[in-house]
């Protein structure tokens, strides 16, 4: 089976601290997305799933926390933590209270940033094990989803993509996404249609939504 790495979002726009910083974080293994400016980071942080997220502040296009503000605005929950050299104790209020589960003055330690990465990962990990879907509650751990008729039961691959689906609730996944996701032993698209006709099956048609030519997302509330 291929290992599916951690993904992360770097937008960070000095070059040179961004190409080190990449560098250093695919050797720690994740899968790393450079964006150089805000309006790039925003795009990339509205179409794409993160499992965490270092976002410089003094960004060109969109500013760092004005991009952390829109992101949370809309819906995107991956953790993030802020890389700036503004570290004095209200920048570090300012973006936390944007959003931000964690901030780190420039110059740092790489030591402390990955250890730091590492905690964000796990806490996110922790308090994301049951999420809304459209009738109730999926149980990542349990693989059901609690409904107020009573539980209804998954297959591991089943709550794998409702889960997918469920923690980025506005973004569209294509069905290339998802394979890559929940379905890296697989080679054709067509069993993410299978499985998204199974969860239609135990759970109703709303569960997900198809936007033909795009591909799926979670069904609305």
């Amino acid at each position: 089976m291929t290992e599916v790495l951690p993904r992360l979002l770097l937008v960070e726009d000095e070059a040179e601290l961004a190409a080190m910083l990449a560098g250093l974080l695919v050797e720690e293994g994740y899968a790393v997305d450079v964006a150089p400016d805000g309006h790039t980071g925003l795009h990339y942080g509205l179409s794409r799933s993160y499992d965490v997220a270092v976002l410089d502040r003094g960004l060109p296009a969109v500013e760092g926390l004005d991009l952390l503000g829109r992101l949370r605005r809309n819906g995107i929950t991956t953790p993030v933590l802020v890389l700036s050299a503004l570290g004095n104790p209200a920048d570090r209020v300012a973006g936390l209270d944007a959003g931000a589960e964690d901030y780190l003055a420039k110059p740092f330690d790489i030591d402390e940033l990955l250890a730091r990465l590492r905690a964000l990962r796990r806490r996110h990990l922790d308090t994301a094990r049951a999420l809304p879907v459209p009738g109730g509650r999926l149980d990542l751990d349990a693989r059901e989803v609690h409904t107020d008729t009573g539980p209804v039961a998954l297959s591991q691959r089943e709550a794998e993509l409702l889960g997918t689906l469920a923690a980025r609730p506005r973004q569209v996944f294509t069905r290339e996404d998802l394979l890559v996701t929940c379905f890296p032993e697989a080679e054709n698209p067509v069993i993410v249609d299978t499985y998204v006709h199974y969860l239609r099956r135990k759970l109703g048609r709303p569960v997900v939504d198809t936007l033909r030519g795009r591909g799926y997302r979670l069904g609305a509330p």
